[in-house]
């Protein structure tokens, strides 16, 4: 079994892998807090539920591939594998670990590894030109060429942090559930809320992928759109250019990352 682990800002998606398939996957808050003992505790406690893992921690597990968008977690993790996982074979995506995709960015390291690990999913599973848009606590676009490479993208306040800010700025306004409304011209406050979130996001996707698949190709209308994250529910409804939905984009791409750097030496 294949352990991925996808640290975000907010919440951290882990998924265990039989081979190329995902038979588990759990998702937690991200707490930078967290010691590296605490984190070895959460897994068993994860991991001991599965009936193809052993109870002692470690046991099933064969490999693991780590990525974090947060540097604290991404340290203490790495300090689980040591103490923990001594003797599993470990992949810590960070510059320097073979990837196979060309980032063509004016400072490379600048780029999240969660995104390139997209990009590397992405390719593999839809192939090129494509844009991935990633729903989490920023909303992000990346763009990727015919031939496999990361060309740049684009970064949005994600939903959750605009609703946030609707509800602390707003002298009238609260924070709400995100919820579909009845209709877009809302009959209360919540509503009218709900509306400008969903819509206006889903306005934004529209927008902003339509002129990246110009400058990406000749034909906008080879370009694959690959929306993951977990908020992407909420706005597939209602963009009109996303083609592809696929939530462990990120995991897959942990697990190809692991067989470039691990299973294949």
């Amino acid at each position: 079994m294949l352990l991925t682990i996808d640290v975000g800002n907010t919440h951290t998606v882990l998924g265990l892998f039989d081979g190329e398939e995902i038979v588990e996957h759990w998702r937690i808050s991200t707490d930078a807090r967290r010691t590296a003992d605490e984190l070895a505790v959460l897994l068993q406690g994860l991991m001991g539920m599965h009936p193809l893992l052993g109870e002692e921690l470690g046991d099933g597990i064969a490999g693991i591939s780590i990525c974090s968008t947060v540097p604290s977690v991404l340290h203490e993790l790495r300090e689980v594998t040591r103490r923990y996982y001594g003797d599993v074979p470990s992949v810590l995506v960070e510059p320097g670990v073979k990837t196979g995709v060309p980032i063509l960015m004016d400072n490379p390291k600048e780029v999240g590894a969660d995104r390139i690990i997209n990009a590397l999913a992405a390719v593999e599973l839809y192939e090129g030109p494509c844009v991935v848009v990633d729903f989490g606590t920023a909303t992000t676009f990346d763009a990727v060429s015919a031939r496999g490479e990361y060309v740049g993208g684009v970064i949005a306040p994600g939903i959750e942090i605009s609703v946030e800010a609707l509800g602390v700025r707003g002298a009238q306004l609260r924070k709400i559930e995100l919820a579909r409304p009845r209709s877009v011209i809302g009959k209360n406050t919540v509503e009218a809320m709900q509306s400008g979130i969903l819509y206006g996001f889903a306005g934004q996707v529209d927008g902003i992928v339509r002129r990246m698949a110009r400058e990406l190709t000749q034909d906008p209308e080879d370009v694959t759109v690959i929306a993951t994250g977990g908020l992407a529910p909420m706005v597939l409804g209602e963009s009109s250019v996303i083609d592809e939905h696929e939530p462990w984009l990120t995991l897959i791409g942990l697990r190809l990352v692991y067989e470039r750097n691990v299973s294949r030496g």
